[in-house]
């Protein structure tokens, strides 16, 4: 639900905090090569006016940045150094402060960064008041050291132009994996020593010197998502340095490390159960929703099966096809608010593929507001323009996922899963699938378990019921997996939920500010339901 919960395929277009060496250049870089057996404390000084855009003039003080060194290898110093950009928004009550927390929005490849500057929109005003807040970029994305597979865009748009995410045709399957190929061997030409060391294991070490750098004897930390891996390996690798761990949008973290080809098949279905969820929803609401004429469900697969034989024709003359639909449905399933107008777009493109005269006429008074078809072919770009982009997100997931299939059977895995999941298989298959058998890291250090470990608190697990992402199944899992839990359910939609459930708030700032733990097993509600409005 929370915008800075990503996925894969935003992440590649997310906004990057800055360059090394640029964006933070007048930091203190930290500790020393010589000095990264010793936890040095991190060095704060100004931030940049760009690194704090959008804050008030007055509430500038708040904020300090810094870049904190770290080996690239935790066990082996040869290896040398990069920095992880940090951004700090101090404590409002510094006399009542409790400590830091830490926070990461997902992705893998999100952005933390600024993620303090947006603090108010999902944290009550009191955490706001009681803690330093500290966002990050964690190794290899945005502004820290960004572990980058090209060298210009023009390749970059070569090669990710080529993927096709719904691949249907001979032509477009062989193309695609010949596609990801090509990445692999663009990455393992230019990605650096790095590519071998960004697993989350790395992360959470990173995570755990940064702890400690700031003086906190044990970490407070927020994660989202992707961000929930993190909180529980943290917590699995360093139960007793834990203090108060919130993971909202929860991966299962023991599946994930263990056989990355089920768990990302649990994905497509994830996605499945959220879809079914709103057209159920569009249908109970009525008129509210703007496609519960006739049968929603109905109505959307004849959309989508009608979009696998060939694009729809729009009244304004443009086309519209099955990749872009895909694509962006998933997406839209991260948020609630986002479902009316998906709700119009559907209708918008039924009415296309049927079209009675007064029916005509509606369709070509809709210009499709969250449907729109995106842009093919490569971006207009001077030549040899830098590659602005960063390669986290494969780096990432290539090293934590356990995948031992060869690239040569994700078509046959992509035709299962479309049995199963019609709308998301083949696109999950594809998209999850295809880069990780070719991806040239090798042996990363990576965390697999056990992950009972008990924490002297326990780790509050938040899940929505329609989460897309991240199944509510998984939240159960985590709360399971783990050595010391408590499960907060959520009837809602949409991707994480803090900030946009005011009882699931309150809990989360009690707990984090005085370390009360809320009963186990709870349903809440969210704010907002959608299709609703807020009085």
């Amino acid at each position: 639900m929370r915008g800075f919960a990503l996925v894969g395929a935003l992440v590649a277009g997310a906004a990057l905090t800055g360059t090394p060496g640029t964006a933070i250049a007048a930091q203190d870089a930290g500790p020393s090569a010589a000095q990264v057996g010793a936890t040095a404390p991190v060095n704060w000084g100004a931030c940049t006016a760009d690194q704090i855009r959008g804050v008030p003039a007055d509430q500038a003080k708040f904020y300090s940045c810094a870049r904190y060194r770290v080996p690239i290898d935790h066990d082996n110093a040869a290896l040398g150094t990069i920095d992880i950009a940090m951004l700090k928004r101090a404590a409002k009550t510094p006399d009542k402060k409790v400590g830091s927390l830490f926070l990461n929005p997902g992705g893998p490849g999100g952005s933390g960064f600024r993620m303090p500057i947006g603090a108010a929109n999902y944290f009550q005003p009191q955490v706001l008041d009681r803690f330093d807040l500290i966002g990050f970029d964690p190794r290899g994305v945005g502004a820290s050291n960004p572990l980058k597979c090209f060298t210009t865009q023009e390749d970059a748009d070569d090669v990710f132009g080529a993927q096709v995410p719904v691949p249907l045709s001979r032509q477009e399957i062989s193309g695609t994996l010949a596609a990801y190929r090509d990445y692999g061997r663009f990455c393992k030409n230019n990605a650096g020593a790095l590519l071998n060391h960004m697993s989350t294991k790395d992360v959470v070490r990173d995570l755990d010197k940064m702890r400690a750098a700031v003086g906190d004897r044990k970490l407070t930390f927020v994660g989202f998502s992707y961000g929930t891996l993190i909180g529980s390996t943290y917590t699995s690798m360093f139960p007793k340095q834990s203090r108060a761990i919130v993971i909202d949008g929860n991966v299962d973290p023991a599946l994930r490390t263990s056989d990355g080809v089920q768990y990302d098949r649990e994905r497509a279905r994830g996605f499945e159960i959220a879809l079914d969820a709103f057209l159920r929803k569009c249908a109970q609401v009525g008129p509210k929703c703007s496609f519960s004429a006739g049968t929603p469900r109905e109505k959307f697969d004849e959309i989508r099966d009608y979009l696998r034989q060939r694009p729809i024709k729009l009244p304004d003359g443009s086309s519209y096809d099955i990749n872009t639909f895909t694509g962006t449905v998933s997406g839209v399933l991260y948020s609630p608010t986002s479902f009316p107008p998906l709700a119009d777009d559907l209708q918008a493109l039924y009415n296309a593929i049927h079209p009675p005269s007064v029916q005509t006429q509606t369709a070509q008074a809709v210009e499709l507001k969250v449907l729109r078809s995106g842009v093919n072919g490569r971006a207009d770009a001077n030549p040899d323009s830098p590659y602005v982009g960063d390669d986290s997100y494969f780096a990432v997931n290539c090293s934590d996922k356990k995948i031992t299939i060869k690239q040569e059977k994700v078509p046959e895995i992509a035709a299962k899963w479309e049995k199963e999941s019609p709308t998301f298989g083949r696109y999950q298959a594809f998209a999850d699938l295809a880069g990780c058998p070719v991806w040239p890291a090798k042996k990363p250090d990576v965390y697999r378990g056990p992950w009972q470990a008990k924490t002297d608190t326990p780790v509050l697990v938040v899940g929505n019921y329609y989460d897309p992402a991240t199944q509510y199944s998984f939240s159960k899992r985590m709360a399971n997996e783990l050595g010391n839990a408590r499960l907060l359910s959520v009837d809602a939609f949409g991707h994480c939920i803090l900030g946009d459930s005011l009882g699931v708030d309150k809990v989360t700032a009690d707990y984090l500010i005085d370390l009360k733990v809320p009963a186990n097993g709870q349903v809440f509600q969210p704010n907002v339901q959608p299709f609703e409005t807020t009085a």
